[in-house]
């Protein structure tokens, strides 16, 4: 192997890393947990809630849909 597929390799494994970082804070921040919970009202935390659920709902599809396209 050499020097150029090692740095491609580590480069790949930081920027893979960092992308899942700024979507998962994008998805929060959208999500509404921007906001300290006690800053809601019953209703935006009703709605934050949901939200975080359809997040991770939506984090767990595409981890199946990746699974799923390697075969």
């Amino acid at each position: 192997m050499n020097a150029n597929r090692l740095i491609t390799m580590v480069l790949r494994m930081v920027m893979r890393k960092l992308v899942k970082r700024g979507v998962d804070a994008g998805i929060d921040k959208a999500a509404g947990r921007g906001k300290a919970r006690g800053e809601m009202t019953p209703s935006e935390r009703k709605t934050a809630s949901g939200a975080k659920q359809a997040a991770r709902r939506a984090r767990q599809a595409g981890r199946i849909a990746r699974r799923i396209g390697r075969f």
